[in-house]
């Protein structure tokens, strides 16, 4: 008899000890959560997040432990307004967001997205003058390019009207190693170029100048195949590049 005792006693405390294992009492988790989750059966881990239900993964006690409480389900507020285009001028994106209102709660329905992406068309008003392609040449080339090849080193006046463009290369073509000047020109280097104008032209504008942070094109003027592309910084009024300095043609 006291072997049976002894025997029923043991029973009744495996399966207590069984019991505890995979429970979920006192470790409820919102939404989904890796964190959350206890030993189960055969040490494999079982859990207590609310989306462990989606997974299949819950505690053999999750409902009654987790759910006792009425489920709260996330609710979001409406859509904002779309973004501008994320491009001044030709391909880029918008997006838009809403808000959470109510998050959810005792295993209520997760949030869905609260953001959104399309595809748009920069359409800035100066679209046209990032299709530019700009003409260049060093800083010792005469404006008067009608004789520029003739008159190398001729300096500009040093007070010229006009204004300075800041530009970052973004590529340079391998033609550009074939004389001095080009072969300082390489990518992610800074460089400014001068816009000089002429006595009859109060505000002169020269071609090719681009779109701040608009992506656009430059030619070297006086040497075959070398080209390449660079990014607009910004523009400056009644300024000179400092040395080594680029002219528009």
């Amino acid at each position: 008899m006291r072997g049976l005792l002894l025997c029923g006693g043991w029973l009744l405390a495996a399966g207590y000890l069984v019991g505890a294992t995979g429970s979920c009492r006192h470790r409820c988790c919102p939404g989904r959560n890796n964190a959350c989750w206890v030993p189960g059966a055969r040490r494999a881990r079982c859990y207590c997040d609310s989306y462990c239900e989606r997974t299949g993964d819950c505690c053999e006690d999750y409902r009654a432990a987790c759910r006792r409480a009425a489920a709260v389900g996330c609710a979001v507020g409406p859509w904002g307004p779309w973004s501008g285009c994320s491009s001044p001028c030709g391909v880029g994106s918008k997006a838009r967001s809403r808000q959470v209102a109510v998050p959810p709660r005792h295993g209520g329905e997760p949030c869905p997205d609260l953001k959104q992406r399309r595809g748009c068309l920069g359409e800035h008003p100066t679209c046209g003058t990032a299709e530019e392609v700009a003409k260049i040449l060093p800083d010792s080339f005469s404006r008067d390019f009608g004789d520029a090849w003739r008159r190398a080193g001729l300096l500009l006046p040093e007070e010229p009207s006009g204004y300075c463009g800041y530009f970052r290369l973004t590529q340079v073509g391998p033609p550009c190693r074939g004389q001095a000047w080009s072969r300082q020109l390489h990518r992610d280097k800074r460089v400014c170029v001068e816009c000089r104008g002429h006595v009859s032209h109060r505000r002169p504008r020269c071609t090719g100048h681009g779109l701040q942070g608009a992506r656009t094109f430059w030619v070297a003027a006086s040497m075959v195949g070398c080209q390449g592309s660079w990014v607009q910084e910004g523009l400056q009024e009644g300024c000179v590049c400092s040395p080594p300095a680029l002219i528009f043609v």
